[in-house]
């Protein structure tokens, strides 16, 4: 057994070093699981030959072929709502449970990626909750404190990576179960935008809005199991290609209006919150305060409308054959689909159309909305006294997401006077799943906060040095080499670390009303895009406000995917800046569209 952390970098550095090898972190992580004991995480494990034959197969791999799969040796759980082929799926419901002949395709794809399954996890009962105590399989050991609930629905999954069990976990969001137990178990939790992540092989929650969602113990983790995981599958019929948008350079974030602010009493969580304000407002975003309204009342549409009745849709032949081997509160939940009909559904959805047109106009005011991921956290005892009303209490800041079709990342914001984790969410319009991690990542470096429960410190961002002494940007026009605006790094002391290509995942376009000329980079769905040409500058990390400064709209910086180099930051335009901008990405890069045009007006 060796004493190492389990984020992705540490594993990733020991791999490539030798230090580490696949099996023996395999023998570190079931000790830890054996040496954990009954804390009601696993409803079914992976046998230990199984895990080690796995180990064994991938450190016999020629070094070329490690080096191609991007979560080579990485341990993870899955939520048991998902399915593995041979192993049972019971969604916390033994009497439901039936074994798959196919696996997920989420889960097959980060096994395709190099990461070894460990095993599935509980859950509240049919992921109804954002407890974690409805279940008959127990309730998770939060961590820091058994006394308090682990949040749920996904309760198993986020207890596994704070408590140095696994990397990384997938669980489900519909309501944000993937989102309130990250907060609770001081880890990242990240909710993609509705379609990025297959849900074929998922056991519904509410199909038309449910999520496979992602726990890190950093945010760069998660964004690069994101990576793997994002794809369209022609299996699910909610699956949809996405282009990534970036953040601009100098962001607005919305915060609600003090009225609009519940913290259910909590003074510590309230006081945590204002000085996330704080602290992001010194990462260079502009706080801006909004009508939390439009997404206050889209969030009691959730459960106090129709949309209950999509529950009992993916559900109604067992509930109603088998009444008694649900939970009491998941059938009373259910069971209030009967409350509405045909009617009251169209009603319901013309007041979302309504609320989401409210939303869209205070979007033009904020590009990030900062809430806590809860409002407080409470005990096990508290929540089985008053099961309902304290579950809607912690979903005030989770339940409007899906519904308005917007991303979001949970992180850690730092403890209250109880030793108890509390954090905040940031959420975007759909397609900023990545531009939320590389902002959950600046965060986290920020917060100086260690990983989950295991003491663990918190690796640089991706696309900074270890030393800290610059930040790894990639440019794809006129800041390369011995172009016009190559002087702006040339001043801010930035050096030329590499010319490379990006992975074949984008286009390039040649974009309107810059002088002089710009091209924009759009992240575009697998299969339709380009390797384009680029170069990688390391820009000093003092200097690094200075340049982000100059940046221009629809121009930001996010994460770009380069060959041979994995993620570093970069250039990328949002895809409102390439409406009727000419497409150049048959050339390569911007250097020979470049020279072409210049050879076409010399004639």
């Amino acid at each position: 057994m060796i004493d190492t952390s389990l984020d992705l970098t540490t594993l990733a550095d020991g791999y490539d070093s030798g230090v580490l090898s696949v099996t023996a972190v395999m023998e570190t992580v079931l000790a830890r699981i054996e040496a954990a004991g009954d804390d009601h995480v696993w409803i079914a494990r992976c046998c230990a030959e199984e895990v080690l034959g796995r180990a064994a197969r991938l450190d016999a791999m020629p070094r070329e072929e490690a080096a191609a799969l991007p979560l080579f040796g990485i341990p993870f759980a899955v939520k048991d709502n998902i399915d593995v082929a041979g192993i049972p799926t019971t969604a916390a419901c033994p009497d439901f449970a039936y074994t798959p002949e196919r696996t997920a395709t989420v889960v097959q794809r980060l096994r395709d990626a190099g990461a070894v399954l460990i095993g599935k996890t509980n859950l509240d009962q049919f992921a109804t909750g954002l407890v974690g105590v409805r279940s008959p399989y127990g309730v998770p050991r939060n961590p820091f404190d058994a006394r308090y609930v682990p949040g749920g629905s996904s309760s198993g999954s986020a207890v596994a990576v704070s408590s140095g069990l696994v990397s990384f976990s997938l669980g489900t969001d519909t309501a944000g179960s993937g989102r309130v137990p990250a907060a609770f178990n001081n880890i990242v939790g990240l909710k993609p935008t509705r379609g990025a992540l297959s849900t074929s092989g998922v056991v519904p929650a509410c199909r038309s809005l449910d999520c496979v969602s992602i726990f890190a113990l950093t945010s760069d983790d998660a964004a690069a199991v994101f990576d793997v995981a994002c794809a369209f599958d022609p299996q699910d019929p909610y699956s949809r290609p996405l282009r990534d948008e970036p953040l601009p350079a100098s962001f607005r974030f919305g915060v609600p209006q003090a009225a609009d602010l519940h913290f259910f009493g909590d003074e510590a969580s309230e006081a945590l919150f204002a000085t996330a304000v704080e602290r992001l407002t010194a990462l260079g975003g502009h706080p801006v305060a909004i009508d939390f309204a439009p997404f206050r009342e889209t969030a009691e549409l959730l459960y106090s409308g129709p949309w209950v009745a999509e529950r009992m849709a993916a559900i109604e032949p067992f509930l109603r054959s088998h009444p008694d081997s649900i939970h009491p509160v998941t059938y009373a939940i259910t069971s209030n689909a009967d409350r509405y009909n045909a009617v009251d559904t169209f009603r319901a959805m013309y007041r979302l159309e309504e609320l989401r047109r409210a939303a869209s106009a205070v979007w033009k005011t904020m590009d990030v909305l900062l809430v806590p991921t809860a409002g407080t956290i409470y005990t096990v005892d508290q929540l089985e006294a008053d099961p309902v009303a304290l579950n809607s209490n912690l979903g005030a800041y989770t339940n409007f997401t899906n519904l308005l079709d917007l991303s979001a990342i949970a992180v850690p914001n730092g403890f209250g006077p109880l030793g108890l984790p509390l954090g905040v969410t940031f959420i975007a319009p759909a397609c900023h799943d990545r531009a939320l991690a590389d902002l959950g990542a600046r965060w986290q470096a920020e917060t100086g906060l260690t990983l989950g429960a295991t003491g663990a410190e918190c690796p640089p961002p991706k696309g900074q040095s270890v030393s800290s002494s610059g930040i790894s940007v990639a440019v794809v026009g006129g800041h390369m080499e011995g172009l016009p605006l190559n002087h702006e790094l040339l001043e801010l002391g930035a050096r030329k670390l590499a010319a490379v290509r990006t992975e074949p995942a984008y286009r390039l376009y040649a974009l309107p009303g810059f002088n002089p000329p710009r091209p924009g980079l759009l992240r575009v769905a697998d299969g339709d895009g380009h390797a384009i040409e680029a170069e990688v500058w390391e820009i000093p990390v003092a200097r690094f406000g200075e340049f982000m400064a100059r940046i221009q709209s629809p121009l930001g910086i996010g994460t770009v995917q380069i060959q041979r180099m994995g993620a570093v930051k970069g250039f990328l335009c949002e895809s409102r800046g390439t409406a009727g901008a000419e497409d150049i990405s048959h050339y390569g890069g911007w250097r020979a569209y470049a020279a072409d045009r210049l050879q076409a007006t010399t004639k």
